[in-house]
């Protein structure tokens, strides 16, 4: 996987407008187009991608910890977020983006350090100018569930 490492490794706006949000995303998964930066700093990356539903994999570092010494619950939601607002992207036509209006995240037991776990966003509804989808962080080893989430993203047509 390759992380875009400055601003000039992204797409741009004409070239991310050019391609369904599905080819994007297939992209970002076979190294053709880069990841977002966001993954390498949060230690995560896509790992699976379909029509409506996108996974990330990954594990929390110290470097993730809130003052307690427990995973920061940013954590669980940027993870949550990615997957699930990616979800949605896979849904989109060329010329056509999108962003997050909104989302909600349930922790349900802390991920220990270390841990690999897989998030994976499904969409619930794609409509013209909304999309929903639902989320869930489970470990990859004992398949336990970690955190859910939902969100709406609002379809941009420039």
């Amino acid at each position: 996987m390759k992380y875009a490492a400055g601003p000039d490794d992204l797409l741009t706006t004409a070239e991310m407008l050019g391609m369904t949000g599905l080819a994007f995303m297939q992209g970002v998964l076979d190294g053709t187009l880069p990841a977002p930066p966001i993954g390498k700093t949060l230690n995560y990356r896509v790992t699976d991608v379909a029509p409506g539903a996108v996974t990330f994999e990954g594990s929390p570092t110290f470097d993730h910890c809130n003052p307690i010494g427990t995973v920061h619950g940013g954590w669980y939601g940027t993870l949550l977020d990615s997957c699930m607002a990616c979800a949605v992207m896979t849904m989109l036509e060329k010329g056509t983006g999108y962003t997050t209006l909104e989302y909600k995240v349930n922790i349900t037991r802390t991920v220990p350090l270390g841990m690999q776990v897989a998030a994976r966003g499904v969409v619930q509804h794609m409509g013209r100018s909304t999309g929903v989808a639902n989320g869930e962080l489970r470990g990859v080893e004992d398949g336990k569930l970690y955190a859910t989430g939902s969100t709406t993203c609002i379809v941009l047509r420039p």
